[in-house]
């Protein structure tokens, strides 16, 4: 290896190992004020919104595993709530806003991420009701469509494709066999990916 090889080598070996090492110390900083957890938590909403569970979930990480540390937790989440920084009513309906104009997804897709980001199921039925209210969903599905680049299915395996993602993407079975239907998908394999209907 050449002398000049080797100095970058060694410049760039040094680099990465500092840059580790301080990951390391803040990624396991564990907090033992209100004021410190506050501002972590100011911090990661600012980078995102996010639901109470998803926040709590993110502070237990980062305070002791005893009383203490939960009692710390509920008080700063309080306090966020109390200034407005935390709504899951708002961070639903603004969720579910972006997911329909930007991804194009359908509703079931929308409320099951909202289920797993831990957003009770009221605030998501509100929240969806509103965001999907003068929503026509085969519309929306062909919006999909055509932001995924899919085309009419040529063949039984592309109308499964088809047909897989439109499902993934939230869609009701009746409007994804809508949609096949006007593209003039054979009846036997319509009949062939025919599921029961889940609400």
């Amino acid at each position: 290896m050449s002398k000049i090889v080797k100095q970058i080598y060694d410049s760039l070996t040094f680099r990465v190992q500092v840059k580790l090492r301080i990951m390391a110390r803040f990624s396991s900083r564990k907090f033992n004020t209100e004021n410190e957890l506050y501002d972590y938590a100011i911090g990661a909403l600012a980078r995102r919104m996010r639901s109470t569970a998803e926040l709590k979930r993110l502070l237990r990480r980062r305070v002791e595993a005893d009383e203490i540390g939960q009692t710390l937790v509920e008080l700063v989440i309080r306090k966020l709530k109390d200034q407005g920084y935390l709504n899951d009513a708002k961070y639903a309906v603004a969720y579910s806003s972006f997911r329909r104009d930007n991804e194009k997804f359908g509703q079931r897709r929308v409320v099951t991420e909202l289920k797993v980001k831990g957003v009770h199921g009221d605030v998501i039925s509100a929240a969806i009701d509103s965001a999907y209210q003068d929503v026509n969903e085969e519309k929306q599905a062909r919006d999909y469509l055509r932001r995924k680049r899919l085309t009419k299915p040529k063949d039984k395996r592309d109308a499964a494709r088809v047909f897989r993602h439109l499902l993934r993407a939230g869609f009701a079975s009746k409007t994804i066999f809508t949609i096949l239907k006007k593209w003039e998908v054979d009846e036997e394999v319509l009949e062939e990916l025919q599921i029961p209907e889940q609400e």
